[in-house]
């Protein structure tokens, strides 16, 4: 059956639909323009530090110039991609183009970044949709990314860790102070899970970093919460451009 769909369905490139040889896979071209972030980065944002890159990867303890300045809240973090060119596009299409299906392969991309992180007993959880995006989106993106990846590691997924108890704004055209403000108050850990995550890390997972403002309220209020450490993963990292 497989085989059969395989003649009448052939893979195609999940970001510009060029036949490929393997579902979930991308072609020569996408590839080359995917900016995977496999050298050495940040080991608390998840950027690429280039003037490293012909280290070895798993080099911890480094920090960018913006860590350095000003540390967030939570312990470590890594990043699967570049936000920019494919990586950029196939964020957008699995948040904005009713593209769900991009979250298994996308998922196992995030999950191979996060391995430096996985620690005994963690629990991973996704950043939270207001429950009016919700009905617009009918799916949480970063939700989808959270299940991948603890299925992939064995780790327990708590979807309903953490809730938006305030809409919010678009971050787009924000300046960085204010895309913090406009997080205040606006996430808080679901009282029936409080028990649970109490001295136990937590790995917070999310599609897109730009300036951290959403993960950085999310982990004080795990921190408030009494949780271990908090690290984060997402799928794309916002770098500056020159």
């Amino acid at each position: 059956m497989k085989a059969a769909l395989r003649l009448i369905y052939p893979p195609q490139c999940i970001a510009c639909g060029t036949a490929v040889d393997a579902t979930g896979a991308l072609c020569p071209e996408c590839w080359r323009d995917c900016d995977f972030i496999t050298g050495c980065a940040c080991d608390l944002c998840g950027v690429p530090l280039p003037g490293l890159a012909g280290q070895q990867e798993n080099v911890t303890d480094l920090r960018c110039d913006d860590c350095l300045t000003a540390p967030p809240p939570w312990q470590r973090g890594r990043a699967a991609l570049v936000y920019g060119d494919v990586g950029r596009a196939l964020a957008l299409s699995l948040k904005h183009a009713d593209r769900p299906d991009l979250a298994e392969p996308l998922g196992a991309w995030l999950s191979n970044a996060a391995s430096a992180l996985i620690a005994p007993g963690m629990i991973v959880a996704p950043i939270p949709l207001h429950p009016t995006r919700m009905m617009k989106r009918r799916y949480n993106q970063a939700a989808l990314l959270s299940d991948r990846l603890a299925r992939a590691h064995g780790l327990t997924h708590l979807p309903g860790l953490l809730r938006r108890i305030r809409a919010t704004g678009a971050q787009d055209h924000r300046s960085h102070a204010e895309r913090h403000r406009n997080l205040e108050g606006a996430i808080a850990v679901a009282p029936r899970h409080r028990d649970r995550i109490a001295g136990r890390p937590v790995l917070l997972v999310d599609d897109v970093m730009a300036s951290g403002a959403t993960l950085d309220a999310a982990s004080r209020v795990l921190a408030a919460a009494r949780a271990g450490p908090v690290s984060v993963a997402v799928l794309a990292r916002a770098v500056k451009t020159l």
